[in-house]
């Protein structure tokens, strides 16, 4: 039996180097509405160092109500070779639309991989990096 019954995720929240900058690049790849924006305060010491002030990041509500967050912390690039953070993935309904967003990252300039089909997983994936170099995921059905 489970210690904790969890119905999954309620958030994730990225470390970026240059909130503004991580926020246009969010903002133009998913348009989703920020339901909390601090961002302007970025600066502001009662921003840097208080939970509650959500330090001086935005956060976003996905078309599933969870929310992707994003906070200001310095100059050290992200690593996903050490202990913490991988990737992020995000789904997309389905094959079609995977193959949609290449298309308009293509076109935005934004490089990406090839669509990689995990025949025994029954999913695709199309992966590109952040302006922190995270890995995004996007992630769909075979179907």
């Amino acid at each position: 039996m489970a210690l904790v019954n969890s119905s999954g995720f309620a958030h994730v929240r990225l470390t970026v180097t240059d909130i503004a900058r991580s926020k246009a690049f969010y903002d133009q790849v998913f348009g989703w509405p920020a339901v909390i924006d601090t961002s302007g305060d970025v600066d502001s010491p009662k921003e840097r160092g208080e939970p509650s002030n959500f330090y001086g990041g935005t956060i976003y509500q996905t078309p599933q109500g969870t929310l992707f967050r994003m906070r200001p912390v310095g100059s050290v690039q992200f690593d996903s070779e050490h202990t913490g953070l991988d990737h992020v993935s995000f789904a997309v309904d389905s094959y079609r639309e995977l193959e949609s967003a290449a298309a308009a990252l293509s076109e935005a300039g934004i490089r990406h991989g090839e669509i990689i089909r995990l025949q025994d997983a029954g999913l695709a994936i199309l992966s590109f990096q952040d302006p922190d170099d995270i890995n995004i995921e996007l992630t769909s059905p075979l179907g």
